[in-house]
């Protein structure tokens, strides 16, 4: 076995970690990284692609049977987190994006982003701006946004302080571009916005979270029960709501501290259980920064860095880890 001297060890960024609502900073004898996880996960598909809204209650109603795989505090209502991925419902987000003047294009030109952002509203306009400004630099359109429509009535009295406001932008793909490269796009702009707010820490950035921002797929998540999931957000109620898929999760946390933005699914997996190696897989990645190229990517992947940020469970790092080797081929 080579020694520990021979190891590349990195940090994968200078930058302290930005607050996150909620989350209890090292003190004492506790310190967040020395936390594990055990979740419940679940998967339902029609195996011929055909859409249904029966596949999004069949996912809510697994989410609901692995409710004894979900941790809850002191505050009974007030759980680990939970959510569902989907495919993109076209139908249902032409009818709302018409009901608020917005214009979509074909199926696969468009993204539905959805975003945790502050509630108020002058932090949250300048976040959005920051969003606008990157979508715009980097050759995409706004189309427009959506406030997504919430019942928060039934939110521990723990978890409502740290609810963020949910909002939905949607981004217009570039002409000339495919498929492929516009969902590639949309990686690099997730990730150079994450990093601005990261770096510019802006009021109300402990809020800031986005789940996913894709053309193909769509989260719901938060630090929700499993059965308050499908009430929370009234969007999953709807029958126009399809899909042939649904990804949904459970969240027991035991590596990190709950909240909002790591409750699973991520963009690329739900996961269950605990990555021992995770503070060495990081420090690899991080070391392999200076080496890695892609055809794919091209020059955006130096705007990727740092692809792990700190602060986010085993699960998320993996996520990131798994979503750069897509993205790139």
């Amino acid at each position: 076995m080579s020694s520990s001297e021979n190891r590349p060890v990195a940090s994968m960024a200078t930058l302290e970690p930005m607050a996150i609502a909620g989350r209890p900073a090292p003190q004492g004898l506790y310190h967040p990284e020395s936390e594990h996880d055990a979740c419940g996960i679940g998967f339902v598909v029609q195996m011929k692609n055909r859409k249904s809204h029966d596949i999004i209650e069949k996912g809510l109603s697994i989410l609901c049977n692995l409710e004894h795989r979900g941790a809850v505090g002191a505050d009974p209502k007030a759980g680990d987190g939970c959510g569902i991925l989907i495919q993109m419902p076209d139908e249902f987000m032409r009818a709302v994006a018409a009901d608020n003047n917005i214009d979509l294009p074909e199926p696969g030109a468009y993204s539905v982003t959805p975003l945790f952002l502050p509630k108020e509203e002058t932090a949250r306009a300048h976040i959005k701006k920051i969003i606008s400004d990157e979508v715009t630099a980097h050759g995409q359109t706004v189309l427009g946004w959506r406030d997504v429509p919430v019942d928060s009535s039934d939110l521990g009295y723990s978890v409502k302080p740290t609810e963020p406001h949910h909002e939905q932008v949607f981004i217009g793909r570039a002409d000339g571009m495919t498929e492929d490269e516009f969902e590639l796009k949309l990686f690099v702009i997730r990730r150079v916005i994450e990093l601005k707010i990261l770096n510019e820490n802006p009021d109300g950035a402990e809020f800031f979270y986005i789940p996913s921002m894709s053309a193909r797929t769509l989260l719901y998540k938060g630090m929700l029960l499993a059965t308050q999931l499908g009430e929370y957000f009234r969007d999953l109620k709807d029958p126009r709501m399809v899909s042939a898929l649904a990804l949904v999760h459970q969240r027991f946390s035991t590596n990190t501290f709950p909240t909002w933005g790591l409750s699973q699914p991520f963009r690329m997996i739900c996961h269950n259980g605990e990555i021992n190696t995770v503070r060495g897989n990081v420090n690899w990645m991080a070391a392999r920064q200076a080496s890695m190229k892609s055809d794919i990517i091209g020059e955006d992947l130096e705007k990727l860095w740092p692809l792990i940020p700190e602060g986010q469970s085993d699960s998320a790092c993996f996520d990131n880890a798994l979503e750069l080797l897509i993205r790139g081929g």
